[in-house]
């Protein structure tokens, strides 16, 4: 049982986490909510090249994370992730003032360094007897960042009379004064206690030798889980990039829905993952955590079998794939790997194994991205986006019973 100072130091680690990362995607996500219409560059529509030079970016950051963050120690990490989203908001900057196609650069730049934020955050968090509740609370940021951040970027398109080129960096402005407050809250947040470092295992800097070791222990069952994960991160992403493009395609144009669809995901992950608290035998909250990716395979997959038989409709067809595919996805971000040490007593960091899997996680997305809009595969938004819940629903199902 925490006592009284430990549980406000938790609560106020968590609402820091959350908050840290909800301002992150001020810089990152409000981009695409604006269509760019009659944009276009080498007859490919202009919002997608900024999608995939932004991913493309973000992709870069977390093949770069897999060391840094494998190596980071505890010096300098709240000055870091102030640079690092600086670094992006002077990206959209010069993306509204340099012209197109010369702006693209400026999207990928805006990516790289905002793909290590999520591996910073989550350094002061993991480790603890309380990961799964900060891991949830963060889990859930992302979730409700990516609807939040957009809604705000409509509004401030719609209501402000901003340009789509302008309304990136406006948007982004306004988080600035709250990234800094946050942040300088989440470097007050305490080091885990002895008995957190008993029951999770101390937390070090993983060295080339150290990775090596580690991937040739867990090999079989981290491939297993890293092809899943690539999996939900191509529809996960394919989702949020394209968010305004399915939901314009189904008949929703007030610009709340971004929010309205999100929240249920969100309180959905909390207490869900929260509870994975409770659960002291970290073998046991392993194979639970692969028990609840299943699940949310199962649910997106019979939602969207719905959806094509017409008994949900669309509004409920995308919240509740968002609920299962979320239930699939927050586990890699945290609790999964932080177990994964822990049953195994392996000094290390969680941080390492997520940005593995989150590299070629964005690698499958950009693959995806291109293939869709490259090839001309013609096929709307909705409707490949059916395909990818289907397909992949019943291969990730198949790999998550085998890594179980």
């Amino acid at each position: 049982m925490l006592p009284k100072k430990g549980k406000i130091s938790i609560a106020l680690a968590a609402a820091a986490a959350f908050s840290v990362y909800t301002c992150m995607y001020a810089f990152r996500k409000p981009f695409t909510v604006a269509l760019f219409q009659g944009e276009s560059f080498l007859a490919i529509d202009y919002k997608v090249w900024l999608i995939v030079a932004q991913t493309i970016g973000y992709t870069l950051s977390k093949f770069y994370g897999i060391r840094f963050i494998a190596e980071l120690g505890t010096r300098s990490r709240s000055a870091t992730i102030l640079i690092f989203i600086g670094l992006a908001w002077i990206s959209l900057l010069l993306f509204a003032l340099v012209p197109t196609p010369f702006n693209l650069v400026f999207l990928l730049l805006n990516g790289f360094p905002l793909g290590v934020i999520y591996g910073l955050v989550f350094s002061y968090l993991e480790g603890r007897r309380t990961t799964e509740i900060l891991g949830a609370v963060l889990a859930t940021s992302f979730i409700f960042a990516s609807g939040f951040t957009q809604s705000v970027g409509t509004y401030v398109l719609l209501h402000w009379q901003v340009s789509d080129w302008w309304m990136p960096f406006v948007t982004g402005s306004l988080f600035v004064v709250p990234t800094i407050f946050f942040t300088w809250l989440l470097s007050r947040t305490p080091p885990p206690t002895p008995d957190d470092i008993r029951l999770r295992t101390v937390r070090l800097p993983m060295t080339r030798a150290d990775r090596k070791k580690f991937m040739q222990e867990f090999f079989p069952g981290l491939l297993l889980l890293i092809t899943t994960y690539v999996m939900l991160t191509i529809i996960r992403d394919y989702r949020s990039n394209f968010a305004s493009n399915i939901w314009t395609e189904l008949g929703f144009l007030d610009p709340s829905v971004f929010t309205k669809s999100e929240l249920p995901a969100s309180l959905v992950t909390l207490v869900l993952m929260g509870s994975l608290v409770l659960i002291r035998k970290n073998i046991y909250a392993l194979l639970i955590n692969h028990a609840i990716i299943i699940i949310g395979f199962l649910l997106s997959l019979v939602f969207t079998m719905l959806y094509l038989q017409g008994i949900t409709s669309a509004f409920w067809w995308m919240t509740t794939v968002g609920i299962g595919l979320y239930m699939g996805y927050v586990p890699f971000n945290s609790m999964l790997f932080d177990r994964l040490i822990a049953a195994f007593r392996y000094a290390g960091n969680a941080g390492f194994v997520i940005y593995l899997a989150d590299s070629f996680g964005y690698l499958g997305s950009n693959v995806i991205i291109i293939a869709k809009n490259f090839l001309s595969i013609e096929i709307s938004w909705s409707a490949f986006f059916v395909w990818l819940v289907v397909s992949m629903s019943v291969f990730g199902i198949g790999l998550t019973v085998l890594s179980a």
